[in-house]
């Protein structure tokens, strides 16, 4: 992600999260469908799984975002963390409806917005408090994700930012303009 001189909140916000979408599926894409619902031990959640955790949250969290509660009486978090779609295109499709609704949401908010208040669980919430918390919340499981394709490719593991032992020769492409910073 080029860092891009803004001062526009909303403007970060949305940029960070499309960012840590875009490293998320970097990590899925090099992913097998069998190694998406492996889980490291019985109490550990696989990839599939906590895709499903967070589509479930993105969907409560942000639709109806500025006029009702973040956890919607529809949902059933527990569920989240079962069964997820069995197909890799059912989840890539429950996943694109998750980031949706963040997305939508996040672009109909205007500056003149921050100063509201919205509700999770009861507790209010500014809205900066709020896109704060999401977006701690899906980088912590973007990282897992991470994490987990990491551990699953192993040797084959092409790195989603600068590999290790390249910085010298990746900074000094990004002062040559020939790269970006990840």
């Amino acid at each position: 992600m080029a860092l891009q001189f803004t001062t526009s909140y909303l403007e970060d916000s949305h940029r960070l999260l499309r960012y840590y979408k875009e490293l998320a599926e970097g990590a899925l894409n090099q992913v097998t469908d069998e190694q998406m619902y492996a889980l490291l031990d019985e109490d550990a959640n696989s990839i599939a799984v906590v895709m499903k955790h967070m589509a479930g949250n993105m969907k409560s969290r942000w639709t109806h975002f500025l006029s009702e509660d973040g956890e919607k009486p529809w949902r059933n978090r527990d569920t989240e963390f079962e069964h997820p779609p069995a197909t890799r295109q059912a989840l890539l499709q429950l996943w694109e409806e998750g980031w949706a609704c963040v997305f939508v949401a996040l672009k109909s908010l205007t500056d003149a917005d921050l100063g509201q208040t919205v509700t999770i669980r009861g507790e209010s919430h500014s809205i900066m408090q709020a896109i704060n918390r999401q977006i701690a919340h899906y980088s912590y499981h973007c990282g897992q994700i991470v994490l987990l394709a990491k551990h699953f490719q192993h040797a084959q593991w092409k790195s989603l930012t600068v590999p290790r032992g390249k910085s010298e020769e990746f900074n000094a492409k990004v002062k040559a303009g020939q790269a970006s910073q990840p």
